[in-house]
């Protein structure tokens, strides 16, 4: 769990840093991707580096207190959001992590990360419904996003027993990384199992 929050955090880094939000829909008249700029300070930004250190080093108190001094200047950006909710999800304080999670959903609603670690709380909670949701709010702008696959086939398959479901998203995930073996070893058994 660790290593992904790790990952996690440095996709968010890049994302802020290159002051960029996620790709916005396709303008269907001209069938390319417009990306919205923001503009972000660079306190705002040694900030939130300086955040994700200690968000690194489990210091999470401190973590919170930054992001939230981050959000009362900068709310135009999903990442401190999540990174806010993942820091008190790991403090266990798991409401304020849901709200912090559905605040950046408010700025993108289709962020694989933000939905991600949603889906996660949620499983976490027993709500399997909401989690599935969040997975597949995620896929449907980002189809081929391999946590969210891998998180919604561990759903489907071991929270709630739909086999179909889970086989799906496991060969999704190994059609795009071929060469994982735990992969292939779960779509050979989920694969037995459902005939």
């Amino acid at each position: 769990m660790k290593l992904i929050n790790l990952i996690v955090i440095a996709m968010l880094v890049l994302s802020l840093l290159s002051c960029v939000l996620e790709p916005s829909r396709p303008d269907d008249s001209a069938g390319t991707e417009k990306k919205l700029v923001v503009n972000v300070d660079a306190d705002i930004e040694e900030k939130f580096n300086l955040a994700l250190s200690h968000l690194k080093n489990e210091e999470y108190d401190t973590a919170i207190l930054l992001l939230e001094q981050i959000i009362a200047d900068e709310k135009r950006v999903p990442a401190p959001f999540i990174n806010l909710g993942m820091a008190y999800n790991n403090k266990g304080e798991l409401q304020k992590a849901e709200e912090n999670f559905l605040l950046a959903l408010k700025i993108d609603l289709t962020n694989p990360v933000a939905n991600n670690q949603l889906g996660l709380l949620y499983r976490k909670k027993g709500r399997f419904d909401d989690a599935k949701k969040a997975y597949t709010n995620a896929l449907t702008e980002y189809p081929d996003n391999l946590a969210v696959l891998k998180n919604l086939g561990i759903l489907c398959e071991l929270y709630m027993r739909d086999l179909v479901c889970a086989l799906e998203q496991y060969e999704h995930y190994l059609s795009l990384q071929p060469d994982d073996k735990t992969m292939k070893i779960w779509v050979t058994d989920l694969g037995r199992r459902v005939k």
